[in-house]
């Protein structure tokens, strides 16, 4: 892990299109700015790792139970 000082209105690079600023400083919370590409998605790392808990879930799913889904589905929407 990189460990890097930043004071307030600092900012760090990451390549060329990535920028992290520090906006804010409040005691123990520090608020960044990220400019990045549209296409690169960001997450706070809480959010990040139930999103990879759902897709290890959602990827376990049964066959079977799939066709049920599919099912119940068609039946609804009629």
């Amino acid at each position: 892990m990189l460990v890097l000082t930043r004071r307030l209105g600092e900012a760090i690079n990451i390549g060329e299109d990535i920028t992290i600023t520090i906006v804010d400083i409040d005691g123990k919370q520090v608020k960044l700015g990220v400019i990045a590409p549209r296409d690169v998605e960001i997450f706070r790392e809480e959010v990040y790792d139930r999103i990879k808990e759902e897709n290890i879930r959602a990827a376990e799913t049964s066959s079977d139970e799939l066709k049920k889904a599919a099912q119940i589905f068609k039946k609804n929407k009629k």
